[in-house]
């Protein structure tokens, strides 16, 4: 697969089916994950991945962005201790949600390639999550992400033209009107 066609071929999938997604599979996208470039080479990424049914219905319950019944939650943390260690207070506020972010992307194009699907969350309650997956307070949770086998086709938001958001050299005021 070209990479052009993992970029345009990826959307955030909401409904899965039910089939479990191998380990080999996963380990395969942590090590796409961790390829990605890293502030200040900190890689202070973990990537934890949930297939209990007990432990998924659980996170379930406090991820209102979570859906689709995905057979794996992944859980993107980094580990703050290493951060401040190796990097210092820039790279705790910024660089790990920076790093997290561009593994998550390379990881979501390499799930296109594996024939799954993912959704990056946001959305959930972070101490009720640390709470049920027993996480150490030095990792701190950057995002959830649903993976599994896409059911039915995702919802495809249509993108504003080029022209709309691309600019070179300057934004006057009648452009940064004319694109609000």
């Amino acid at each position: 697969m070209l990479l052009n066609e993992a970029i345009m071929g990826r959307h955030s999938i909401r409904s899965f089916r039910p089939d479990p997604v191998e380990k080999s599979l996963l380990l395969t996208l942590a090590d796409a994950a961790q390829q990605a470039p890293s502030a200040s080479n900190l890689q202070a990424w973990r990537f934890l991945f949930i297939t209990d049914q007990q432990l998924k219905e659980k996170v379930d319950l406090f991820s209102p962005g979570l859906s689709g019944k995905p057979p794996v939650i992944l859980v993107i943390c980094s580990d703050m201790h290493k951060a401040a260690r190796k990097a210092g207070k820039n790279s705790e506020v910024y660089g790990c949600l920076m790093d997290a972010s561009m593994a998550a992307e390379n990881l979501m194009l390499k799930a296109v390639e594996l024939g799954l699907g993912t959704c990056a969350i946001k959305s959930y309650n972070d101490s009720a999550i640390r709470k049920i997956l027993n996480i150490p307070e030095r990792y701190r949770i950057e995002m959830l992400m649903s993976i599994g086998y896409p059911q039915g086709e995702p919802r495809c938001p249509k993108r504003p033209p080029l022209e709309e958001i691309c600019f070179f050299d300057h934004i006057t005021e009648s452009e940064k009107e004319n694109h609000e």
